[in-house]
């Protein structure tokens, strides 16, 4: 078991966070144990689910690199199919040269319109945009005079430097699953077996939704397993990460005082914060995480937890209070 945290990235104007401020933050995660320092990719507000957009992850993790020293860094996830993977091959692979090898690629397909519509992408087509992107993206990688024939994207032998530190390539996270996306988007999803299949065929590891109950993490992991069989993969070489967002209360200290921090990002109430995100004492948070834990048998990777803030007493109560008692 590995933890790590997403951080709080948001973009607040002047209330952001500053550089300073957020080195001394992950350089204290780092001397706490946490491996891996990840953030959240949107160009715009997506309302009701966030009411803020985040910092552009590529040149903040590219400056966060420079403050740091051990724990990798990535993206959960980014929206690849707004992204020309051949551009964004070179622009990652110098982030993981710039990071000494320290990136972990979290990737998903979107699903804000107005993001898509904004990009000039179809939003119809990001499936298979994500699919042929990353398969692009790990022929540039680890060769050269690549040839690639797509629908969507074409290329003739064609060379990109540098190359990752990571052989073959920094590992791909995929997010995905279910999740009640009418109540988050105000979108009915009809079948969602086609991202399983796609996190099953290309992941190193996968993301579910932090929204997904135990019984849908179950459920989409089962798929997942089947259809790794049919790409001549084990289900066992795909980790599993859980992650979600987390305010830890004090003894008595009532979930109505974690309302203002949650909604500095989110557009939801605070029911739906307390039944979808991990907002309680201690006792309860690791009761919900082992239970995640235990929805895909036991054998989760990662833990990524998502402070609302960058506040370090809550930093200092998850290595303290939480993940000793998380299920290993």
């Amino acid at each position: 078991m590995r933890f790590g945290l997403r951080l709080p990235t948001f973009s607040l104007g002047s209330r952001t966070a500053s550089l300073a401020e957020m080195g001394r933050y992950l350089r204290r995660a780092e001397a706490l144990g946490f491996e891996a320092a990840v953030t959240i990719d949107h160009l715009l507000t997506t309302p009701p689910a966030y009411a803020c957009t985040w910092l552009e992850p590529i040149a903040l993790l590219s400056a966060l690199a420079g403050v740091t020293e051990r724990i990798r860094l990535g993206t959960m996830v980014l929206v690849l199919p707004l992204r020309n993977p051949v551009y964004f091959a070179k622009e990652w692979a110098t982030l993981d040269v710039l990071s000494g090898g320290r990136s972990i690629l979290g990737v998903g397909v979107g699903w804000a319109e107005e993001e898509f519509q904004l990009m000039g992408v179809p939003r119809r087509e990001r499936g298979r945009r994500m699919e042929e992107a990353l398969e692009l993206l790990q022929a540039l990688w680890a060769g050269d005079r690549v040839t690639y024939e797509g629908r969507i994207f074409r290329v003739r032998d064609l060379t990109i430097d540098p190359k990752p530190v990571q052989k073959p390539h920094p590992p791909i996270w995929i997010g995905g699953g279910s999740q009640p996306f009418e109540k988050i988007y105000a979108q009915h999803v009809p079948d969602i077996t086609p991202v399983l299949r796609r996190i099953a065929r290309y992941a190193d590891a996968w993301v579910p939704h932090s929204s997904a109950t135990p019984e849908m993490v179950q459920h989409d992991w089962a798929v997942i397993e089947r259809a790794a069989q049919e790409f001549g993969r084990k289900a066992a070489d795909i980790r599993v990460v859980y992650s979600n967002f987390v305010y830890v209360l004090g003894k008595g200290e009532r979930p109505e005082a974690a309302a203002p921090r949650f909604a500095t990002f989110s557009g939801m109430d605070l029911d739906y914060w307390r039944e979808h995100y991990l907002l309680g004492e201690a006792d309860e948070v690791v009761e919900r995480i082992n239970r995640r834990i235990a929805a895909v048998g036991g054998r989760m990777d990662w833990v990524v937890l998502n402070p609302v803030d960058w506040d370090p007493e809550q930093l200092e109560r998850l290595a303290a209070e939480v993940l000793p008692r998380v299920a290993k």
